[in-house]
């Protein structure tokens, strides 16, 4: 019989869609759910589990309601539960005294459902004492310790239970401040590892800054400049290379937010998911265009770090209309690694994959697999 512990913190990445650049504290949590936002952890976790019924005699071991129970439910099976919790209340407390409760009871595996705050919480209460794999629901995921994507989460657990992967790595557990990113100001801090289940391309890596490369952001940005259309309106996704773009246009970048752009001008700064939507709907049938650059040393261009735009905006701008750009030593740093996206909906990850173009400075293109 393997056991394996589940871990859910439902309100994972609920800032992300509503532009909050985080989920960390219950005021931002009120706030995000206060301006629409929808939780999707336990839904993301289900998706994980259903990998999991390839494992025969397999025994759930989680925590009541949200932050385990219902996902497991959802896929299917009939869990173990302990601990107790209050609904519609959980805390970091409650997710360390569960990691701790589950390592006392000889799990396995720990998989848990969150953000880089609900890896810091698990390695609090673990350490490398235990095998433990994420499965991405956070706005912010620097940490090397989640799975490309709930269903690589499953797959991997899958394999690991199995006997089918055996290798185990000490990854980064990484954090940064809220406070300070809402400022404009991204420092991430180690704060430990966790030992994960291994198998290239089903662990994203760490995420490495941008650093330098201040000529190429700058040749990108007179490329898209140049192009840019009369009348288009243009969402910007964050990042040093796309706040390139603005800065050629004399305008001011969230750099951790989405801004959106309009012959030359700023149309909204900062904007969530609700805004982009409400922006769509006044420009009607015009041509508008999303540019995003990937993250370094992960290669994410959807789903980590600009859920504003989410998959209803993505459908209702067109794969088509998609510019990603990179600097040159950026996508070096992925290797023969694609291009990811996990953007919460399958159907729409599936429209993104296939080949996309770069671009990678002035006149200048690559070509890149996107993958999901």
């Amino acid at each position: 019989m393997k056991k394996v512990g589940l871990i859910v913190n439902p309100m994972a990445g609920i800032g992300g869609s509503v532009g909050l650049k985080g989920s960390d504290g219950e005021e931002i949590q009120r706030k995000a759910l206060e301006l629409g936002a929808v939780p999707h952890a336990v839904d993301r976790a289900a998706q994980a589990l259903e990998h999991l019924k390839t494992v025969r005699d397999l025994e759930i071991v989680t925590y009541p309601m949200e932050m385990g129970e219902d996902a497991a439910r959802k896929a299917g099976f009939s869990p173990t539960v302990i601990g107790s919790i209050k609904h519609r209340h959980t805390t970091a407390d409650d997710t360390r005294r569960a990691a701790r409760e589950m390592k006392d009871l000889g799990v396995d595996l720990l998989l848990f459902a969150g953000g880089d705050g609900t890896a810091r919480d698990i390695y609090e209460a673990i350490g490398t004492e235990l095998p433990a794999l994420g499965i991405p629901a956070g706005v912010k995921i620097h940490s090397a310790v989640y799975a490309t994507s709930p269903a690589s989460a499953g797959e991997l657990a899958a394999l690991f239970l199995q006997g089918k992967v055996t290798s185990l790595k000490e990854e980064e557990v990484m954090d940064i401040d809220e406070e300070a990113i809402r400022r404009g100001v991204v420092s991430a801090r180690l704060y430990g590892y966790l030992k994960v289940p291994y198998r290239s391309g089903l662990v994203q890596s760490s995420k490495v800054e941008s650093i330098g490369e201040e000529a190429a952001k700058a040749a990108i940005a007179q490329d898209i400049v140049e192009r840019m259309e009369d009348g288009c309106m243009y969402i910007i996704g964050p990042g040093t290379t796309t706040r390139a773009i603005t800065d050629a246009l004399g305008l001011p970048k969230t750099l951790i937010g989405v801004d959106v752009v309009k012959d030359g001008e700023l149309v909204a700064a900062d904007a969530n998911e609700a805004q982009l939507l409400e922006l769509l709907d006044r420009h009607g049938d015009g041509c508008v265009k999303i540019i995003v650059t990937p993250i370094g040393g992960q290669g994410y261009i959807f789903g980590r770090g600009n859920q504003q735009i989410s998959p209803t905006v993505i459908k209702r701008v067109g794969r088509e209309n998609i510019i990603v750009v990179s600097t040159p030593g950026k996508l070096h740093s992925l290797g023969r690694r694609p291009l990811l996206v996990d953007t919460g909906d399958p159907e729409v990850d599936k429209m993104l994959a296939g080949y996309m173009t770069v671009v990678t400075g002035y006149n200048e293109r690559a070509v890149r697999k996107v993958a999901f």
